[in-house]
Parts: C-alpha cells; structure tokens; sequence
C-alpha cells in the first residue's frame, strides 16, 4: 500500500511539473512530460546535424525543412560525436517508450533526440517543429536570426498504437501532391494512418487494370457547383468532365513517401452500398436492370430523421450475382498488390436494401441459403467478401454495419455511429 501510494504522490507531481509547462509550450499533442531549463538554443547560421544509419533519412528531412525556412545552408553528416553546438538524432536502447517514443534534449549546447527505432526520432522531430517560432513552417526563407528554441528536455510515447484520419478523395477528388500535403499536415502531430475512402457514388478513385470502365467510366461525372444533394440530375449525354484517379504507379508514389513518415494507407473498397460508380461502369453487377451514371450530388438516398433511410435509386452491388464477386475478387486481387498494409477496408456502411427485397435472385438465394433477412443477406456477402480478402493475404475491416446479421470470423469493425458497435465488436472477440 504504501507504494502504491508513493506511486501516486509521484504521478501527481509529475502531471503537475508537466501541466504546467504545457500551459508554457503550445505542443499538439502534449508530450508525456515537459522539463523547462534556463535559457535557449540559439540555431546557428551553418546547422550541423548529426545521425547515422537509419536515422540519416530523418536528418536529410530535418535538414530541408531547416534550410527551407531560414535560408541556411544545413549539412547533415554520417557519425555521432561529442561536438557541441549541433543536432544530433540517435539511436539508443530505449525499450520502455516503444518504437515510437522519444526523448528530446535542448539546451544551450544543443539539440538531441533519442529513440530506440526511426519511428521515435521522426516524432521528435515533429515536436522540434513545434518549439521553433511558427516561421519554420515557411516553405521559403524568412529574414531574421533569431531561430531560438527554449532549453527543455522532454519524454514522450503514444497512448494509442493506431492514431488515424479518413481523407475521402471521392466527393472531391484530391490530387496525389494534395494527399501528399494531406500526410504531412497529419504527420505534424503525429497521426500514423491515412484512411483513404476510395470508391462510392460519386466516383472510382483507384486504377484496377483488369476492369478498365471502373477508371474510364467510375471516374468522372457531371461537374455541378452548390449544396450537396441539391443538384439536378445530368442528362446521360452530358459531358462528365470532373473527376480523376490515382494510377496504380501514383499509389506506390503515394505509399512509399507515407512509409518515410511513418503512415500506413489503409485502402477502402466501399461494397455492397454506396457502389454507384462501379454500376454505372458495370451495369451487370446491380440486381435492378438499368442505366446508370456517377451521381453529380443529386439526392437519391432520404433520411426521414427517425434513424431510418431508403433509396430512389439502386446504388448497390446485387449478392445474389456471381459475376459480384468474381469483380471483387480482381479488385482485391489488384488491392492487395498494391498496398502492403494488412487490412483491406470493405466499407459496408449504408445499404438500402430495399431493392434486394424486390430481385427474384435475392428472394431465391434467401431460401437456398436458408437466409431469414436482408441483414442476414448482407452478412452472406460480406462473409464472401472476407474469403476473398483473405485468399489475397489480407485482413477484412468494416464499418460497424458489418456487424447486422452476423460477423465473419476474422473481420475487425470500425464503428462510426457510436459506442454501441465498438462494445458489440468488443464483446463478440472481434477487433
């Protein structure tokens, strides 16, 4: 008991050292603690940093962003020395604060940052960032000498292991430098993955080479201007000039300038709703024969405001169609090459399953499969969709609707309408 009551009395010390010096220092997010020393570090007008092997990558992005803003010429130089005055990013055994813990020393000698993997060090860097006067952000140089820093020493780890923000490049498209400059707005405090919403109604963002239409047709439609949901519909002749995507070479560009910065992408497929730019580029794979185009904003999906929502129009990918999931399966299949994460997104949020109800296919594969619902029609394709995805090496992740009518065994959920699907996930043993 009484170290149990030591252990208090010093956790409530320290939390009082370190909210006092985040009241001091504006860090986002705050450090796990703050030391304030006298004094502060003086950046000289020819920086010098220090590092060695896998952190050399770090000091060469160190060292641009320095001479970016203040015009200096920086040189980053293999080897660790005694020398003071300079930068220093090292390597150390540093177990107790995780791959992506840090500890970073400034004094009026200098800059130093420790971490037991690279991971740790880019992180501090990304505080250093943050104690320099807000100018470092300057993509050009800003006339002034005055780069000071506070002295401080500060140690710091995450609380949580995945730290994500979804960027959806359909409703808008972004170009790849827009995500690129999306990654390092993230990375500045310390987000370590990039949710990228690929697919749905308003258009096919991701090159699947086998199916050509998802990039020539899924990518593009009517450019309109207003509130979304407010739009007329297009005209089938009218040109569908706005829009884009990624090629599978922007995805590798893409992955591997978010791996230098410790994100991992997680690539959402958004199946069996919100599939209206694949149906309009494959009309087979609907269960209501028509013709479609990519939604320009239009509103086809109406929510009474009673939790409930039905469709005017079938945006959806027919479970009771086969030639479904062999489209699936070379989706994923190309998916699955192209990002080394090992998850795959399958959405599943959102399915009006209205027009299901009404197929002849879907009435008949009900009793084939001894299905009592919709829901659990909807569980059959994504249990489907998860032997896909697992046949390519992958994981299958969903958004909590997945959960209605039952749960394939390896899935994980995300749940985005509250509390109740994470503890539902929880409870069931699934992630």
């Amino acid at each position: 008991m009484n170290k149990l009551l030591l252990f208090t009395a010093a956790l409530l010390a320290g939390a009082t050292v370190w909210a006092q010096d985040a009241n001091d220092l504006a860090l986002i997010p705050q450090p796990v603690s703050i030391n304030r020393a006298e004094g502060v570090y003086l950046l000289p007008h020819n920086p010098v940093i220090e590092a060695e092997g896998p952190a050399l990558p770090i000091a060469r992005l160190l060292g641009k962003k320095l001479s970016d803003a203040t015009g200096y010429a920086v040189m980053v130089k293999e080897g660790i020395t005694k020398r003071t005055g300079i930068i220093r990013l090292q390597l150390s055994n540093q177990p107790a604060s995780g791959k992506e813990g840090y500890q970073l020393l400034v004094s009026t000698q200098g800059i130093s940052i420790h971490a037991s993997a690279p991971a740790g060090l880019f992180y501090g860097m990304q505080t250093l960032w943050q104690l320099f006067p807000k100018e470092i952000e300057s993509s050009r140089p800003v006339k002034t000498d005055d780069w000071r820093i506070p002295a401080v020493s500060i140690a710091d780890f995450p609380r949580f292991g995945w730290r994500g923000l979804m960027l959806d490049v359909v409703r808008h498209f972004f170009t790849k430098q827009q995500v690129k400059d999306f990654i390092d707005d993230m990375v500045r405090y310390k987000y370590n993955m990039l949710h990228l919403h690929l697919t749905d109604d308003q258009g096919w963002r991701l090159e699947i080479k086998s199916l050509p239409k998802l990039t020539e047709v899924g990518a593009w439609r009517a450019p309109r201007i207003g509130p979304w949901g407010e739009s007329t519909k297009p005209t089938p002749d009218e040109p569908k000039t706005y829009g884009g995507f990624y090629t599978q070479e922007d995805i590798k560009e893409l992955i591997q300038y978010a791996s230098d910065r410790f994100v991992t992408i997680l690539p959402e497929i958004d199946v069996p709703g919100h599939s209206l730019a694949a149906v309009a580029s494959y009309p087979e794979l609907t269960c209501t024969p028509g013709t479609y185009q990519v939604n320009a904003g239009e509103r086809f999906m109406i929510w009474p405001g009673d939790g409930t929502f039905y469709g005017t129009l079938d945006n959806t990918l027919c479970p009771a169609n086969d030639k479904v999931y062999d489209f699936l399966d070379k989706v994923f299949t190309e998916v699955a090459q192209l990002f080394p994460f090992e998850y795959i997104h399958m959405g599943g949020d959102e399915c009006y399953k209205g027009f299901w109800e009404k197929s002849a296919a879907c009435q008949e594969l009900l009793k084939k499969e001894n299905l009592k619902d919709m829901h659990e029609l909807q569980s059959y394709f994504v249990k489907r969709v998860a032997k896909i995805v697992q046949s390519k090496g992958k994981k299958l992740m969903g958004w909590d609707e997945i959960l209605e009518g039952g749960l394939a065994d390896s899935a994980s959920v995300m749940s985005w309408r509250g509390m109740k699907g994470g503890i539902e996930s929880a409870r069931t043993n699934h992630r």
